[in-house]
Protein backbone atom coordinates (compact mmCIF):
# COMPACT_ATOMS: atom_id res chain seq x y z
CA UNK A 1 0.00 0.00 0.00
CA UNK A 2 3.12 2.36 0.85
CA UNK A 3 4.40 1.73 -2.60
CA UNK A 4 1.08 2.75 -3.99
CA UNK A 5 0.66 5.89 -2.50
CA UNK A 6 4.32 6.49 -3.38
CA UNK A 7 3.42 6.16 -6.77
CA UNK A 8 0.32 8.32 -6.64
CA UNK A 9 2.35 11.35 -4.99
CA UNK A 10 5.52 10.77 -8.00
CA UNK A 11 2.73 10.94 -10.59
CA UNK A 12 0.41 14.03 -9.20
CA UNK A 13 4.31 16.00 -8.98
CA UNK A 14 5.17 14.68 -12.65
CA UNK A 15 1.24 15.71 -13.56
CA UNK A 16 2.10 19.14 -12.20
CA UNK A 17 4.99 19.67 -14.68
CA UNK A 18 3.70 19.26 -17.87
CA UNK A 19 3.04 22.03 -19.98
CA UNK A 20 -0.62 21.61 -20.86
CA UNK A 21 -1.79 23.56 -24.23
CA UNK A 22 -3.64 26.53 -23.74
CA UNK A 23 -7.18 26.73 -25.32
CA UNK A 24 -6.39 28.08 -28.55
CA UNK A 25 -3.87 25.44 -28.98
CA UNK A 26 -6.20 22.96 -28.47
CA UNK A 27 -9.14 24.28 -30.77
CA UNK A 28 -6.41 24.84 -33.75
CA UNK A 29 -5.28 21.42 -33.44
CA UNK A 30 -8.82 20.11 -33.17
CA UNK A 31 -9.72 22.29 -36.60
CA UNK A 32 -6.75 20.80 -38.22
CA UNK A 33 -7.62 17.67 -37.34
CA UNK A 34 -11.36 18.19 -38.88
CA UNK A 35 -9.95 19.30 -41.91
CA UNK A 36 -7.82 16.77 -42.47
CA UNK A 37 -10.26 13.62 -41.71
CA UNK A 38 -13.03 15.70 -44.29
CA UNK A 39 -10.44 15.87 -46.85
CA UNK A 40 -9.04 12.34 -46.25
CA UNK A 41 -13.18 11.38 -46.48
CA UNK A 42 -13.61 13.28 -49.74
CA UNK A 43 -10.42 11.85 -51.41
CA UNK A 44 -11.35 8.11 -50.43
CA UNK A 45 -14.92 8.63 -51.59
CA UNK A 46 -13.67 9.78 -55.03
CA UNK A 47 -11.22 7.07 -55.21
CA UNK A 48 -13.96 4.78 -54.23
CA UNK A 49 -16.37 5.69 -56.82
CA UNK A 50 -13.86 5.76 -59.28
CA UNK A 51 -12.98 2.12 -58.73
CA UNK A 52 -16.74 0.99 -58.96
CA UNK A 53 -17.19 2.69 -61.95
CA UNK A 54 -13.89 0.88 -63.35
CA UNK A 55 -15.33 -2.14 -61.70
CA UNK A 56 -18.66 -2.05 -63.28
CA UNK A 57 -17.06 -1.03 -66.71
CA UNK A 58 -14.69 -4.39 -67.04
CA UNK A 59 -16.87 -6.64 -65.53
CA UNK A 60 -19.67 -5.42 -66.52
Amino acid sequence: MKRLIEFLKNAWLELKKVAWPSRKEIIASTLIVVIVTIILMIYLGIIDFLLTKAVKIIFG
